[in-house]
């Protein structure tokens, strides 16, 4: 039971935190964050037809002894897709909704990310949080030396993450909020 409440913390811990994240200098604006939102909704039709296919990110198979750059995930997954069936595809998509092309449709994906990320953990105390699983997994005998290593690793990486979020740029941050409820709906249908 124990476990499986440090891994759910673990990767919640994973979700908001993020890695040093360079400020762009295009503001987000209402209209561009509205567009990312609706070609996002739009992209959720796309995704059935393509999950699983040769260059399709996957999740599922990524490493988790290591920590995942969440300062460009959008970045990451068109970068992985390039070549495949479905970048074409995506890359109409975020067109159709006036994006320059698919990159450019990522960098403001990942912006909008770190900006709700920084939202998130701004509005929980993610550090404490951390720092308190990390001591309740220390102290639990029923796990083993070597999972106790992996796991204050994976924590220990998430602390220090977590201590990046002030490199969000306020401007970001103010730019999300009024989207911040449709920005959720539409991030967290791909958990479901």
């Amino acid at each position: 039971m124990f476990r499986g409440h440090t891994i759910r913390q673990c990767m919640l811990t994973l979700l908001l935190s993020i890695l040093a994240f360079s400020a762009q200098a295009e503001k987000l604006t209402d209209s561009t964050i509205r567009a990312f939102i609706a070609s996002m909704q739009d992209a959720q039709i796309l995704e059935d037809q393509y999950k699983g296919t040769e260059g399709w990110p996957d999740a599922d198979g990524e490493d988790m002894d290591s920590m995942p750059d969440l300062s460009r995930l959008f970045s990451e997954g068109v970068k992985k897709m390039k070549g495949g069936p479905a970048y074409d595809k995506y890359e109409s998509l975020v067109k159709k909704h006036g994006f320059k092309n698919l990159p450019s449709w990522a960098s403001v994906g990942d912006r909008v990310f770190a900006a709700m990320m920084a939202v998130e953990m701004k509005s929980a105390d993610a550090t404490s949080e951390m720092a308190e699983v990390m001591s309740e997994m220390e102290n639990d005998p029923n796990l083993s030396p070597e999972i106790k290593a992996q796991m204050q690793a994976m924590m220990g990486a998430a602390i220090n993450m977590t201590k990046t979020a002030d490199n969000v740029p306020a401007a970001d941050i103010e730019a999300i909020k009024p989207h911040l409820k449709a920005l959720k709906a539409v991030l967290n249908d791909d958990e479901d």
